[in-house]
């Protein structure tokens, strides 16, 4: 497994308080990784120990096939990569980024440029590019002040991809948006992953994550609760599927045809709609649409619940912190 994050025991303390619990951590190259968990569950620390802000107690962590190391200098314990210029290739968007609203937009991003030790024909030409990913074509010489709350995490994710990371880290990206401005940071993350990026991005807007995300992990209290694809975590808890069909005309043909699938444990006629108890979670509606049209029904509304990703993250640490699952 190709991994562009990884970690081992990771495990950060303030004072008495556990931030971060023994946390193993492992995020594939080239996905797009949601981290999810309630308030307080250690993911902006998580974060700030991946980028080299803050430094842990205990743990390995691994960026990009980088160690990062602590030593002493003078008496103060420094956190830092093995190689000087690895965090260059780790672009990291903190929660709420505050930037001078006397700047414009593209004056911000050609002073990072600078930061990054980006020649002037350098952000000449990656400037105008990111501008127009994220959507801000036509408003890059507005004052930032100006700016929507979406087109300032807009103008944060293109600082974030200034020098062309291979690793972005966005810490809940889609905070205090409306849900215009979700769906346009929604956007913004598929195209940086088209890109051949690995994305780790917090949130607690479980919709949105089953958007845009390949992978998922779920952590508590510091502590990992699961960690896979979205398919696998979304289907956890799931139990059977229940199909809901309304039918024009329905017939003892159609019904006792449904039941004779062998997907099928039990169907309840109430009226014009079919209650079908599936033996699996995964989608028959096909099937089952198919049976009952050969049967001459015709299907006027059909609908599927399962579990989703809600269920599982609320049934998981409703589960960790010793309450009942919901």
């Amino acid at each position: 497994m190709d991994l562009a994050i990884e970690t081992n025991g990771l495990t950060k303390k303030y004072g008495s308080l556990t931030a971060v619990n023994k946390l193993d951590l492992k995020v594939q190259r080239n996905t797009i990784h949601g981290f999810l968990g309630p308030n307080g569950a250690g993911k902006t620390t998580t974060m700030k120990i991946l980028v080299g802000l803050l430094k842990p107690n205990e743990g390995t962590v691994k960026v990009l096939g980088q160690e990062l190391h602590g030593s002493k200098n003078g008496g103060v314990l420094k956190w830092f990569y093995e190689q000087a210029d690895s965090r260059l290739s780790i672009g990291y968007m903190p929660e709420l980024p505050k930037f001078p609203k006397h700047l414009k937009g593209a004056e911000l991003l050609d002073i990072y440029g600078q930061m990054y030790g980006m020649t002037q024909q350098q952000r000449k030409e990656q400037i105008p590019k990111l501008v127009e990913l994220v959507g801000l074509k036509g408003r890059e010489n507005d004052l930032i002040g100006k700016y929507s709350k979406g087109m300032q995490q807009r103008i944060g994710i293109a600082q974030t991809l200034l020098n062309n990371p291979e690793l972005v880290i966005l810490d809940e990206p889609s905070l205090g948006l409306d849900p215009v401005g979700m769906v346009e940071v929604r956007e913004v993350v598929k195209e940086i992953a088209k890109e051949g990026r690995t994305v780790l991005v917090s949130s607690h807007l479980l919709f949105e994550v089953e958007q845009i995300c390949t992978h998922v992990t779920i952590i508590n209290r510091g502590t990992a609760l699961v960690s896979d694809t979205l398919q696998n975590v979304s289907g956890l808890l799931s139990g059977p599927a229940m199909l809901h069909v309304e039918v024009a005309k329905i017939s003892n043909t159609i019904v006792n045809a449904v039941k004779k699938l062998p997907c099928v444990t039990s169907v309840v006629q109430t009226g014009d709609t079919l209650r079908i108890q599936m033996e699996t979670h995964e989608d028959m509606r096909a099937q089952v649409s198919q049976e009952i049209t050969r049967s001459g029904g015709i299907i006027v509304a059909m609908s599927q619940k399962t579990s989703n990703l809600e269920d599982v993250f609320i049934q998981l640490v409703s589960k960790d912190q010793g309450g009942k699952p919901q």
